[in-house]
C-alpha cells in the first residue's frame, strides 16, 4: 500500500511539473517562432481545456471515456454535408495490434444534441492507423460506408444512419470516387502481413509466399452493381520501368522482396487516382524499412504514370484534378512539401519550404488558399502541432499543440491526422486526452481572421 501510494504521489508531482513546461514553453518560446498570428502581447488568446496541450482556437473534446474514440485517416469525409454528424470508432482497448476477434463499434456524433454519441453497427475489420475506412459516401447526406469481416471475407457494409436500411458488398473499400459510386480496392490481408497499422487481422494471405502475385493487386468495385475486377496486378509491376539508380531498393530488393500497394485516393472529380506501390526493402532510398514509388492511373487500370520516382513519397492529397501535393525529396530543395502535376517523371515545384518544414498529414480547405496539416510529437516536448498554412501569405498559423505520451508510437501511435467540415470552419482531430486515451477533439476555425 506504502508503495503504490509513493508511486501515485510521484506520478502527480511529475505530470505538474510537465504541465508547467509545456505552459512556459507556450508563453516564452513558441510565440517567437511559429510564425502564426499569436504574440507575446496575445498570450490570453492560449488557451488550454485538453489537458497538457495548448491550442489557439476555440476546442473541446467531443468523446468521452472510459472507452476510446478514433476516426483515423485525413483524407476520408468526417461529418455530413450540413457540417451536424461526427463518424467515429470505438474501442475498449490501446496499445497492441488488432487481433482477429477485436470487434470495434461504428457510431455518430451529434454536435447539435450535447455531442450525442449513437452505435450504428460493428466491424472486425480494421487498424489503428486508418480504422475500418468509415465515410461518408461523397455526395450522399445520409449514407455512410464502412469495412467488416464476415464468414471469413472483408466486405463493406452501406447504411442509411435516417433509415437505417443497411445493404453489405462483397468486398472491402480503400478509396471512394467523388460521384460516390466507384471504389478501389486492395489486399487488406497481405497489407497485414506486410506493413501492419494498415491491413486487417483474421484473413490470411492466401500469395503469402510470392513475391508479386498474379491475381492480387488493385480492383476497381462498384458500388451500385456490387461487382470488382483486378485492374491492376502485383506481377504488373514487375515489369514496370524503374528510376535510373543504382540504389539496391531499385536494382536487388524491387525483385527479391514482397511487394503490396497502399495509400490509394481518387482525384477531385474521380478521372484518376493515386497508388503507392511499395516492397520490403533496406536500400537507401526506403522509408521505414520498405521501398516506394508514386504512380496513377485510371480507374480501370489504363495510362499508368510514375509521377514521383524519388522512392520517398509520404502523405499527399490532390489539389485539384491534376496537381497532386506530396512529402517527398528532390534535388532542389531536399524532403519538403512539392506540387506535382499529374504526368510521368514530373518536375515538382517546392510548397511552403521553409515553413511547412516537417512531413505531416496534409489537405487543402475549401478554395485551396489554405493548407491543413500537422506534425509528429517534437522529440523533446512530445507535443504534435496542428495548423494552416496560408499559400498566398507564405505564412503559418498554428492551432494547437497536443501532447502525445511515448507509449504512443509504432503502429499504435497516435496522429492528429487532421480533417475539416464541408464548410472549413471546423477541425476534427484524434488526440489522446490525459488518462481516457484517445479521444476525438473538435477546432472552431471560423473567426480566424486570416479566413474572413
Amino acid at each position: 500500500m506504502l508503495g503504490r501510494f509513493i508511486h501515485n504521489v510521484v506520478k502527480l508531482i511529475c505530470r505538474y511539473f510537465f504541465r508547467m513546461k509545456i505552459v512556459l514553453l507556450m508563453i516564452f518560446i513558441v510565440p517567437s517562432i511559429t510564425g502564426s498570428a499569436i504574440t507575446s502581447t496575445d498570450i490570453n488568446s492560449i488557451r488550454d481545456t485538453i489537458p497538457n496541450s495548448v491550442h489557439y482556437v476555440p476546442t473541446r473534446q467531443i468523446t468521452h471515456g472510459p472507452k476510446k474514440h478514433w476516426f483515423g485517416y485525413y483524407d476520408k469525409l468526417q461529418m455530413d454535408p450540413s457540417g451536424r454528424y461526427v463518424l467515429s470508432m470505438q474501442v475498449d482497448f490501446e496499445n497492441r495490434s488488432p487481433r482477429a476477434e477485436d470487434e470495434i463499434a461504428i457510431g455518430i456524433i451529434d454536435l447539435q444534441d450535447n455531442d450525442r454519441w449513437t452505435q450504428l453497427g460493428t466491424s472486425k475489420a480494421w487498424s489503428w492507423q486508418q480504422g475500418c475506412m468509415l465515410q461518408f459516401i461523397p455526395g450522399s447526406k445520409n449514407e455512410i460506408i464502412w469495412n467488416d469481416r464476415e464468414e471469413g471475407k472483408f466486405v463493406s457494409h452501406i447504411l442509411n444512419i435516417e433509415t437505417q436500411e443497411k445493404r453489405t458488398l462483397p468486398f472491402a473499400i480503400y478509396t471512394l470516387s467523388p460521384d460516390g459510386r466507384t471504389a478501389m480496392g486492395v489486399d487488406f490481408d497481405r497489407i497485414n502481413d506486410l506493413r501492419r497499422g494498415y491491413g486487417y487481422a483474421g484473413v490470411p494471405d492466401p500469395n503469402a509466399d510470392e513475391i508479386a502475385p498474379m491475381n492480387a493487386g488493385i480492383y476497381r468495385c462498384d458500388l451500385i452493381d456490387a461487382k470488382k475486377e483486378l485492374v491492376i496486378s502485383l506481377a504488373d509491376m514487375m515489369q514496370a520501368e524503374l528510376p535510373d539508380s543504382d540504389d539496391p531498393a531499385f536494382t536487388e530488393d524491387y525483385f527479391l522482396k514482397h511487394h503490396w500497394f497502399n495509400h490509394l485516393l481518387f482525384n477531385t472529380d474521380g478521372s484518376r487516382f493515386i497508388f503507392l506501390h511499395r516492397w520490403k526493402s533496406s536500400g537507401k532510398g526506403d522509408v521505414g524499412g520498405f521501398g516506394t514509388l508514386m504512380y496513377t492511373a485510371n480507374p480501370d487500370g489504363s495510362d499508368v504514370r510514375l509521377v514521383d520516382p524519388s522512392g520517398f513519397t509520404s502523405h499527399f492529397i490532390w489539389r485539384d484534378p491534376t496537381h497532386i501535393l506530396a512529402w517527398s525529396y528532390h534535388a532542389s530543395n531536399g524532403h519538403a512539401f512539392y506540387l506535382y502535376e499529374d504526368r510521368a517523371y514530373a518536375e515538382p515545384e517546392g510548397v511552403g519550404i521553409k515553413t511547412m518544414k516537417k512531413n505531416g498529414h496534409c489537405t487543402y480547405l475549401p478554395g485551396n488558399r489554405y493548407i491543413l496539416n500537422d506534425t509528429y510529437p517534437d522529440k523533446e516536448t512530445r507535443l504534435q502541432t496542428v495548423y494552416l498554412y496560408d499559400i498566398i501569405k507564405n505564412k503559418k498559423i498554428d492551432l494547437g499543440k497536443f501532447y502525445l505520451a511515448p507509449e504512443y508510437k509504432g503502429e499504435w501511435r497516435t496522429d492528429t491526422h487532421p480533417r475539416f467540415s464541408p464548410d472549413g470552419h471546423k477541425i476534427i482531430i484524434d488526440c489522446p486526452v490525459a488518462d481516457s486515451g484517445r479521444q476525438l477533439v473538435l477546432m472552431d476555425i471560423k473567426e480566424l481572421a486570416q479566413l474572413n
